[in-house]
């Protein structure tokens, strides 16, 4: 079974996109880490200071819905980061895609 790869497209409220992707890079994405969610990292828009994308990946469909349970029904998404990123996001979208090119296997390890 393939890995599942999401595109995650956020558009901040006005002077906000800095502050999500610290929140994001500072605390959210060694908790996705943990739970064994590859996370490949933000990358800012040039054409809008307030959007960016950011991606990560799943190892399959089965571990993606079981994982993203997991991860928003934590206490640190509950009760940390959840009204902080929340209250600065203006919209977003998540386009999910299957693996069909090996890149689950390719994924960069990212030193922090």
């Amino acid at each position: 079974m393939a890995a599942v790869i999401e595109f995650r497209t956020y558009t901040t409220k006005p002077d906000q996109r800095a502050k999500v992707i610290e929140l994001l890079e500072d605390h959210f994405f060694d908790e996705m880490k943990g739970l064994g969610i590859k996370v490949l990292g933000c990358y800012p828009s040039l054409e809008d200071e307030n959007t960016f994308v950011w991606l990560r990946a799943f190892p399959d469909a089965a571990s993606h819905e079981q994982l993203t349970k997991e991860l928003y029904g934590g206490k640190l998404w509950k009760e940390e980061l959840e009204q902080p990123i929340v209250s600065r996001i203006a919209s977003l979208s998540v386009s999910t895609v299957e693996d069909k090119t090996g890149l689950w296997d390719a994924w960069p390890h990212l030193a922090r």
